[in-house]
């Protein structure tokens, strides 16, 4: 019985993980991708493929926003959670 609870508990958790996965994709689409093009390529904001900024790093500048950056990154971007910033930081990093 603990080993079935154990595995259940496994698999809900991959599918939590699964589901940020997506959300980042999501919400990177939805906001993002406008400015920075839909593989990071960039448009008319810089080019997030490849970059080598941390996903903390990434998600950090998301929440807190980064002093001498243009609109919208020159302030914290309010309508995200920091879950959203660290799902949309993590789908940046797999940008190549």
């Amino acid at each position: 019985m603990k080993r079935f609870i154990i595995a259940l508990f496994l698999v809900g958790l991959m599918s939590c993980a699964a589901l940020a996965a997506e959300d980042g994709a999501a919400i990177y689409k939805a906001k993002c991708a406008m400015c920075h093009g839909a593989n990071g390529e960039g448009k008319a904001g810089p080019k997030l493929a490849g970059t080598s900024l941390t996903a903390d790093q990434i998600a950090d500048a998301l929440m807190k926003g980064t002093e001498g950056k243009k609109a919208p990154h020159s302030k914290p971007i309010a309508s995200l959670t920091v879950d959203q910033a660290t799902a949309v930081a993590a789908y940046v990093k797999t940008l190549q």
